[in-house]
């Protein structure tokens, strides 16, 4: 068996149907599903049964116990050479194994990634929540569009890697946010190859609101600090940039009754974002729409920063503390 695909999922039945039904039209074949159900209360096991004959699929349940604990459980009862871990709302191209193939014989690596990519029947709001993710004024393209990257960390939506690396570093941690880059730093740390494969790319569906979107941001932004307290030099510049920018805001909104001009630069910012996103998607109102969301996006960001910041590093609380009323239970 040459790819095992980790499909861990938490509620989201008609989302795994999308993407089961993406994998029956892989051109290259030579792969199994393993689905692994997280202690939902909306079960997707009739769904993977309905692929049973259409794909070697097979469907694992078990009590709540967060993503990266969830796929290494589906890891365990893998048969593949190389695992390739996949959020349950993605969307996979035809062409998407055989790129992986590909750029594999053409140069082997132990752990890569891909981008991803908005699909045509996404929403507005989804597509703009996705340029929020990924255009270079909000994230300046770190997270997987640029092929000139020094070093390239997969993030679990598009996440693949050696069976063996997997077992040598022991899979994911207990993180339950930033899990996946944690084991992205360690694939780097044990010196193994990691490369980014720019056509391998996948649709990715993301939050379908803004309000789930500030969560899942500000939850990275908290995760970011943590991950730093586990690997102090894996704090670069661009991660400080979105807590600057909060500030900035806030100093700027602060000002705005003193001085006219103050919200000049957020104006500009605002018309810049909202016209490359309607040039890249041929829609004002996506361009509209990803005001909202590049705001969210660096805000959510920034606060979470700051606020695990002030918690772990200032006040020296522990891991879970910054998440008490955002993720963990």
């Amino acid at each position: 068996m040459r790819y095992s695909l980790i499909i861990p999922v938490f509620n989201r039945p008609d989302e795994v149907d999308e993407l089961l039904q993406s994998l029956t039209s892989q051109t290259f074949r030579d792969f199994e599903v393993v689905v692994v159900e997280d202690g939902s209360s909306v079960p997707c096991r009739e769904v993977a049964e309905r692929y049973a004959g259409r794909l070697d699929v097979h469907y694992y349940a078990k009590p709540n116990s967060g993503p990266g604990q969830t796929r290494n459980y589906g890891a365990e009862r893998s048969r593949g050479d190389f695992l390739i871990i996949l959020d349950s709302d993605v969307i996979l191209p035809p062409g998407y194994l055989d790129a992986v193939e590909q750029e594999l014989r053409r140069c082997p690596a132990d752990a890569f990634g891909g981008p991803d990519r908005a699909h045509p029947s996404f929403t507005p709001l989804q597509k703009a929540i996705n340029y929020a993710m990924t255009s270079f004024f909000t994230t300046g393209g770190i997270r997987g569009g640029r092929k000139k990257m020094d070093k390239f960390y997969p993030r679990s939506f598009n996440m693949g890697i050696r069976r063996e690396v997997y077992r040598a570093l022991g899979g994911f941690s207990a993180m339950r946010f930033g899990e996946d880059i944690d084991l992205s730093i360690r694939i780097f740390k044990g010196g193994y190859a990691c490369r980014l494969f720019p056509d391998a790319w996948v649709w990715h569906k993301r939050r379908t609101d803004f309000r789930k979107f500030f969560k899942q941001v500000h939850n990275s932004g908290i995760a970011r600090i943590n991950l730093y307290k586990k690997y102090p030099d894996s704090l670069k510049i661009v991660h400080l940039l979105p807590a600057a920018f909060t500030v900035g805001v806030a100093v700027l909104l602060l000002a705005a009754p003193f001085c006219s001009y103050s919200l000049l630069p957020l104006a500009f910012y605002a018309l810049l974002v909202c016209l490359d996103a309607a040039v890249q998607n041929h829609s004002l109102r996506i361009g509209a729409y990803s005001i909202a969301a590049a705001f969210i996006q660096l805000t959510g960001y920034g606060t979470g920063f700051l606020r695990a910041w002030w918690r772990r590093c200032v006040r020296g609380r522990g891991e879970m503390e910054a998440f008490r009323t955002t993720f963990y239970k």
